[in-house]
């Protein structure tokens, strides 16, 4: 089954990601990604995440699509153009990649290359909206596709622990009504917090895949605390990390009792290992998940 079948059949959905190099080395990716194959439903594969610089997200979908993996290609607004976005999801198409993570971006000046100028001609609503526009056959200014038309399943994503909640809620509605249909959220520590989220969207018909970041360090959790909008990391967490001799240990076990906890909530988990790409084996085991 693809993933948008699994999606359509109600399956228990797992994902992971992959950061690509900045460099064009993709061995050691693409030996992370063996580790979990058969185990996840999807990988999906960053963006120039937190605007950085680095090998591209499309060639390296293409590649785990041709060693047999089902890669979700993220794509964000922040570097293209109109033009080149709707290049990029027809491209995309072209090589067979299907699942598609729309995102408006962090702005470059997070990034290793402050300077650079952002574009943000459309966000990630409008560029649902083109998706689905181009599997009609036509372009945003309804100009005809020629020959085959693209076929995509399509994600996006929410922060369930922004404060005030109800634009992100408002913003969602819009992107299901745009043509999203999966969710993955932002890191998600604090189960209230996200009951809360869950108990105010149950009017929406859709896919929801709460996100787990593992935690390195008690700094990295107070860093997130600190300067990562709608994350939240409980002190007694914090305390946990702090208090370790093993923190790759501590970590999993963390991440497991999560998912654990969260898995009746929603429709699938999805692991940002942010790096540690060789440590989501052992949380996938930890937590029962395989």
């Amino acid at each position: 089954m693809t993933f948008k079948e699994k999606i359509q059949a109600g399956k228990f959905l797992l994902t992971s990601e992959v950061g690509p190099a900045k460099g064009i080395e993709t061995n050691e990716l693409l030996q992370d990604a063996e580790l979990i194959r058969t185990r996840v439903d999807a990988i999906n594969v960053t963006d120039l995440q937190s605007s950085v610089m680095r090998l591209g997200s499309l060639a390296v979908s293409c590649l785990l699509k041709q060693k047999g993996f089902e890669p979700i290609y993220q794509l964000t607004c922040r570097d293209r153009n109109r033009l080149a976005l709707q290049s990029d999801l027809l491209s995309a198409a072209a090589l067979g990649i299907e699942n598609v993570l729309i995102l408006t971006g962090d702005h470059p000046s997070l990034g290793d290359h402050p300077e650079a100028k952002p574009v943000f001609d459309l966000d990630s609503v409008q560029l649902l909206q083109v998706a689905r526009k181009l599997e009609s056959g036509l372009d945003m200014k309804g100009n005809k596709l020629n020959g085959a038309l693209p076929k995509f399943c399509l994600g996006a994503v929410v922060n369930p622990g922004s404060e005030p909640l109800e634009p992100q809620i408002m913003k969602m509605e819009k992107k299901i009504a745009a043509g999203a249909d999966f969710f993955q959220t932002q890191a998600v520590y604090d189960l209230k917090t996200f009951e809360n989220f869950l108990s105010k969207i149950r009017h929406l018909k859709t896919t929801i895949l709460a996100g787990i970041v593992l935690l390195k360090s008690a700094g990295m959790a107070r860093y997130m605390n600190k300067n990562v909008a709608g994350v939240y990391v409980p002190d007694n967490l914090i305390k946990e990390m702090e208090g370790t001799k093993d923190k790759v240990a501590t970590s999993v076990e963390i991440a497991a009792r999560l998912i654990k906890e969260l898995k009746p909530m929603c429709n699938g988990i999805h692991i940002m290992s942010i790096g540690w790409d060789k440590v989501v084996p052992r949380v996938l085991e930890a937590s029962g998940l395989i």
